[in-house]
């Protein structure tokens, strides 16, 4: 039904966003007077059960994370996110924390195609990575036609701080494809990877690659609902994740979710 080919991404260690926050960013940012209040619920039923770099093994972690986003203008907005883990033999613990934003070409400009750029800085503590302080630039290009929709997230990534401190920018690319079955069922296939340095990709073994099926319910403007079970194409990758999304936007004054 749906296909995708993609070649591009980035970071040595990378890894389909930590496994917290895996999502294909779509152009669009969040209204002006508006908070997008989202919490990213991914499991591993078939991870990582042995590491050799200090940090736990991903098998059986549950992560929750919450994003907050903040619209700041008509073409910019600003995220905020909390990361945590639970794990038997560890409990819950805090992860990192990340701020992220982001800004689009306004509807103005009547560009064929959706364009934005975010960039996000953050910190994650050793033993869930071992790179603790990073960088991330992620250009954003998404089309509907019709009943189809199509993104691409071209991600860059470097790290500040932690033992790939000097591999420096990576290619870590994102990518989604979705079919409208209704006004409110949406069905398809992301995709994410990690190919090493850009210009130096890692071998095929070393590569992180995930594709997930994935459901978008558009119930209401003010939600977001979407749903998806991954599978790891590498032996670098976990084999197993499923994960949910839940978004509620809240608006004052004049918005147009109201």
């Amino acid at each position: 039904m749906i296909c995708i080919i993609v070649l591009c991404v980035w970071s040595g260690r990378a890894r389909a966003q930590g496994n917290y926050e895996i999502q294909v960013y779509g152009s669009d940012t969040v209204a002006p007077k508006s908070l997008m209040l989202e919490l990213h619920s991914n499991f591993t039923p078939e991870g990582s059960t042995k590491t050799d770099d200090g940090t736990y093994p991903t098998n059986h972690q549950l992560h929750e994370t919450v994003e907050a986003t903040l619209g700041l203008n008509s073409w910019s907005e600003v995220g905020f996110y909390l990361f945590t883990s639970w794990q038997n033999g560890h409990g819950v613990q805090w992860v990192g924390d990340h701020i992220r934003p982001r800004v689009r070409v306004p509807d103005s400009w009547h560009w064929p195609v959706g364009v934005s750029l975010s960039t996000e800085v953050g910190y994650q503590r050793s033993v869930y990575s071992p790179d603790t302080w990073t960088w991330e630039i992620r250009p954003i290009v998404d089309k509907s036609v019709g009943r189809w929709y199509f993104a691409v997230n071209p991600a860059l990534e470097r790290t500040w701080h932690g033992p790939d401190t000097n591999q420096g920018v990576g290619f870590a690319p994102a990518a989604k494809v979705g079919y409208d079955f209704t006004k409110k069922v949406s069905a398809g296939v992301e995709y994410y990877g990690a190919y090493g340095r850009v210009w130096s990709f890692s071998p095929l073994h070393d590569q992180q690659q995930q594709v997930f099926a994935v459901t978008d319910l558009n119930v209401s403007p003010k939600w977001e609902l979407n749903f998806g079970v991954g599978w790891g194409a590498t032996a670098s990758t976990d084999h197993v994740i499923v994960k949910a999304i839940v978004g509620r936007r809240f608006s004052w004054g004049k918005s147009p979710v109201d």
